[in-house]
Formats: C-alpha cells, sequence, structure tokens
C-alpha cells in the first residue's frame, strides 16, 4: 500500500483523536515554534446544506424574485440595502455594520460548470476544488499543506479544523490539517490512561526500517501530539475578553481568534456549521442561523481589531450551493446551484459589492447560472493573500479577482 493511500484509509487520518505513545517521542520534529506566522491568516466558514442565498443578498428591485416567492421574499422595506439592486437579509444587521466599515466584499453568482445538487457530491466539489466530473480525494487546502511543507513547516497545525473530526478540504497527500474542538481535550486525549499502558511497550528498533507505513504513522501521532501540548501551552496565555454569542459558530470562532492572538503559527482555520437546508419553513430557521453566523463573526472581527490582527485575518464564507428561484410548496426552497459568497477583513479593497446582481431572467432549467468559478476565489486566496503558487494546489491556473 502507497503511504497516502495508507494516510487516507487509516482510522488516524482524523488526527484529533490520535493517541501518542511516549516512545514515539524520537520521532518528533523540532519545528514547533512559539512566535506568530509572519504570514497572512485564512478562516474559512462553511455553511452546509445549501444555504438560500436570494434570501440572504435580496434582490429587492426585481419584480420576479416576489413573483417566485409570494410568501418567503423579503419585503423591500426590511431589507438593508446595499446598493440600488440588492441588501441584506434583516437578520444580518451585524454583518451590515461591517460592510458599511468596509469590511465586507459580496461575490454574487459563484458556481461552477455542471453543478451538482447533492449535498455530498456538491462539497466534495468545493472542497476538492475539482471539476464537477472529476473525483480527488485531497482537499484544496490539503494540496496547500503538501506543497508548502518544506522542512521545519511540516507541522500538522499549520492548518486547523475547529471540530472533532477533519474534512476533505484539509486532507493532502502527505499532509493533513489537525482537527481540534478544545485545545485541552486533544491534549488531554494525548495523554490518556491507554497512551500510558502503550508507552510500556518495547517495540523492534527495526520495525520502522522494515515497514515505512509503521513509521510514517509514528512521526504523524508524534507530530501530532506534539501540536497539541504546543497548541494548548499557548493557548492557555490568551483569554478573549470580547463577549461572543453562545452559539456553536461564535464558541468555533472564539477559539479561533485566541489560537491567532496566542502566536499559533496556523495559516488556515476551517470551521463548519449545519442547518441550511431549509426545504420547510424556511423563513424562521434561515433567519435564526443567519443572525447567528452575523453576531459571531461581528464579534470575531471586533476581536480581531483589539488584537491588531484586523489586516492579517481574511474570512471566506461559503455554502455547497444556492437554492432555486421559485420557493416550493411547504414554505421553502429546493436545492439550486449559483450562490453569494462573502469575505470579511481589514485587507480587503475596499469591501463592497464585488460584481453583479443574479440575473433572474437567464436561468437554467429554474436555477441562476454562475459568472464566478468558485476555484477563481481560491485561486485569489492563494496567490494573492497567502503568497503561495495557486496553479500548484489547484492543478491549473484560474482567472484571479481583485478583491485583495
Amino acid at each position: 500500500m502507497k503511504r497516502r493511500d495508507f494516510v487516507r484509509n487509516s482510522t488516524f487520518a482524523t488526527v484529533g483523536t490520535m493517541l501518542i505513545p511516549h516512545f514515539l517521542k524520537a520521532y518528533e520534529t523540532n519545528s514547533l515554534t512559539g512566535g506568530p506566522s509572519a504570514g497572512k491568516t485564512l478562516v474559512v466558514v462553511q455553511l452546509s446544506g445549501g444555504n438560500d442565498g436570494l434570501n440572504t443578498v435580496v434582490p429587492f428591485r426585481n419584480d420576479i424574485y416576489y413573483r417566485e416567492r409570494p410568501t418567503i421574499g423579503i419585503a423591500p422595506d426590511k431589507v438593508l440595502k446595499l446598493n440600488d439592486e440588492i441588501g441584506f437579509n434583516p437578520a444580518l444587521e451585524a454583518l451590515k455594520g461591517l460592510y458599511d466599515d468596509g469590511l465586507v466584499t459580496v461575490v454574487n453568482n459563484v458556481g461552477y460548470p455542471n453543478p451538482d445538487r447533492s449535498h455530498f457530491r456538491s462539497m466534495d466539489i468545493w472542497q476538492t476544488a475539482s471539476d464537477s466530473d472529476k473525483y480527488l480525494t485531497t482537499g484544496w487546502l490539503g494540496r496547500y499543506l503538501d506543497a508548502n511543507c518544506h522542512g521545519s513547516d511540516c507541522v500538522a497545525h499549520r492548518a486547523i479544523e475547529v471540530d472533532d473530526t477533519l474534512s476533505l478540504a484539509l486532507k493532502g497527500q502527505e499532509l493533513n490539517g489537525l482537527a481540534l474542538l478544545d485545545p485541552k481535550k486533544l491534549y488531554n486525549q494525548t495523554r490518556s490512561g491507554l497512551v500510558k499502558e502503550l508507552a510500556d511497550l518495547k517495540p523492534d528498533a527495526g520495525l520502522a526500517s522494515t515497514h515505512p507505513n509503521v513509521s510514517y504513522l509514528y512521526k504523524t501521532l508524534a507530530e501530532t501530539a506534539s501540536s497539541a501540548e504546543f497548541i494548548y501551552d499557548k493557548s492557555k496565555a490568551v483569554r478573549s475578553k470580547t463577549v461572543y454569542p453562545a452559539s456553536e459558530l461564535g464558541n468555533r470562532l472564539k477559539t479561533v481568534s485566541e489560537l491567532i492572538a496566542s502566536g499559533v503559527n496556523t495559516n488556515v482555520y476551517y470551521i463548519s456549521i449545519s442547518g441550511f437546508d431549509t426545504h420547510i419553513n424556511q423563513p424562521g430557521q434561515q433567519e435564526r442561523l443567519l443572525r447567528q453566523y452575523a453576531e459571531a463573526v461581528a464579534a470575531f472581527t471586533k476581536d480581531l481589531k483589539l488584537n491588531g490582527k484586523l489586516n492579517d485575518v481574511l474570512l471566506m464564507t461559503f455554502s455547497e450551493f444556492g437554492r432555486r428561484v421559485k420557493q416550493n410548496a411547504s414554505n421553502g426552497t429546493d436545492h439550486g446551484t449559483a450562490n453569494n459568497l462573502f469575505l470579511i477583513g481589514g485587507g480587503l479593497t475596499p469591501g463592497r459589492v464585488f460584481n453583479e446582481a443574479p440575473n433572474l431572467t437567464n436561468l437554467a432549467e429554474g436555477d441562476l447560472q454562475f459568472s464566478v468559478d468558485f476555484r477563481s476565489i481560491y485561486a485569489t486566496l492563494l496567490r494573492d493573500w497567502l503568497k503561495v503558487d495557486d496553479g500548484a494546489v489547484l492543478g491549473r491556473k484560474f482567472e484571479t479577482l481583485s478583491f485583495v
């Protein structure tokens, strides 16, 4: 079995639950440093389920929108206007404040050719940056790690997913990101009673040389233990004083903010929140989720500003697809295609509505047509924000956009 296949198939691929025996300390690298990363940080927030973009960024001047959504359309007088054509859902009031400060860029009509309406397949496409007819086993951020892992930079915590499990987006051929819901929890997992029992084992000294997969697993486990200890030690030094909403996203963004302020040398953070599959009674559910999102992001942005990090952190929010233009019979919406995407941070040039509003007269079988390939967003983030070779990560060059 090839090493990359072994890593992907191993139960240890989601490194947040690894157990590390003491005899593996010999495999540790000396790559953990206490200083902050000299580069920029990317935070990705995934809205799982297919958020309805038309009720998030509302085309309030478009009669077709209200004709197709007679009961779930957002009334024009409630829309938080961004320009003469579109505005935010009123639940995004906290995000509108950031927009007014020039910290939010809205990109409309984001998608890809030949879209897939399956949650799982479309999310795989977004997480791997593949064509819709190609199946990749590595994620775009995992390949970012692979392409930019050089000696002492090869540490799992270069990319952290704030969760108990690791998404495909952060899995590479040679290096995976680190799944971490809570620094203390991960630290304790690597030092459980079972680990102490494993520490008494005396493996054959020649085992590693004759079984490279075993050697690689030892090294991966040891580096995870080192990352867990390093992150836990660093995170104890900084506790946010900003009040975050008591929501899942609020708690996770607070963890990210504390890690950034602590000087953990992590370039990418990844967060996923669910609940956006609104087939039935959409308005109340989506409003609640959008308000939680906006308030959590506003607290996170405030925290970054207080810590002098606002211009060094860029947050991207996406969903695997949008919804159909026409509402369904259950006061909800069904799976669609193109969607909007948010970019939030102090390094935007400047925050704005980036492109044209959705065209509701030129639909593809009732769905919006995309005009921005999501991989152009990725290429821009990789090349112009993280300062790496986007072609090496994405497999080919895509047009970049002028938002940073």
